[in-house]
């Protein structure tokens, strides 16, 4: 599993471990991103994490069709 921020369609955010198959993306541990926080984007959430201002919401297991996916960005700090 890694860890990712998954852009899906009609605006949905999530952050979760992520495991990939033909059929679906699993999210694992989700968290739904409503509010960034941050002044500099998703990127910065990635890289380092949530700030003050960030709103997560426990989803559990979400999971979404492959081709609902926008975009994916790894995220490389333990603090998300």
């Amino acid at each position: 599993m890694k860890k990712q921020i998954i852009i899906a369609q009609r605006g949905w955010v999530f952050v979760g471990e992520v495991t990939n198959t033909a059929e679906e993306v699993v999210i694992e541990k989700a968290r739904n991103i409503r509010r960034w926080g941050t002044a500099n984007g998703l990127g910065q959430l990635a890289k380092e994490g949530p700030t003050s201002n960030t709103v997560l919401d426990d989803y559990g297991t979400v999971r979404l069709h492959p081709l609902s996916i926008v975009a994916r960005l790894d995220v490389t700090t333990d603090k998300l």
